[in-house]
């Protein structure tokens, strides 16, 4: 087994020599053309007003301005608290899930289901206090993936 669907080719297209640089940039920009053609269609912009200018690139549409990541420094901090405890937080949960589907399959002694109970409840502890800290609750740690949803599941 190669490793590779039966559907490939085994090397480098005729012609071209295996491994150049710009061959692999060549693969990745058709994946990605690829990857970008099984995704919904963008929803249309509105339409500029008569006589207004357009911007570069702009194909004649307004501009619906992105959503962008706000880097106030006086916020910096408290931004980056945030983020590292959403990540404990997902983790803290998943773990919880797996310790529970543990203890609901038998896996785990009654010491080690009350060990596991007592570091999951203090981690929780533990994370309120650090959001109370930062002025963070809890539910201000899942973040919103669009049409995925949200991050974390809900308590």
């Amino acid at each position: 087994m190669t490793g590779r669907p039966a559907d490939l080719p085994a090397g480098p297209p005729p012609g071209r020599p295996a491994g150049r640089p710009a061959d692999r940039l060549g693969e990745v920009a058709d994946a990605a053309r690829r990857a970008r053609a099984l995704l919904p269609p963008r929803p249309e912009l509105p339409e500029r007003p008569e006589g207004a200018d357009p911007p570069a690139g702009d194909g004649g549409r307004a501009r619906v301005p992105a959503r962008r990541l706000r880097a106030d420094p006086d916020t910096v901090e408290r931004d980056l608290v945030a983020l590292v405890l959403t990540v404990v937080e997902l983790l803290r949960q998943l773990m919880e899930r797996q310790a529970l589907h543990r203890a609901d399959r038998g896996d785990l002694t009654e010491e080690q289901e009350e060990r596991l109970g007592l570091t999951l409840m203090l981690l929780h502890d533990r994370m309120v206090e650090l959001c109370e800290h930062y002025g963070l609750a809890l539910e201000d740690l899942n973040i919103d993936l669009g049409p995925l949803g949200p991050l974390l599941p809900p308590p």
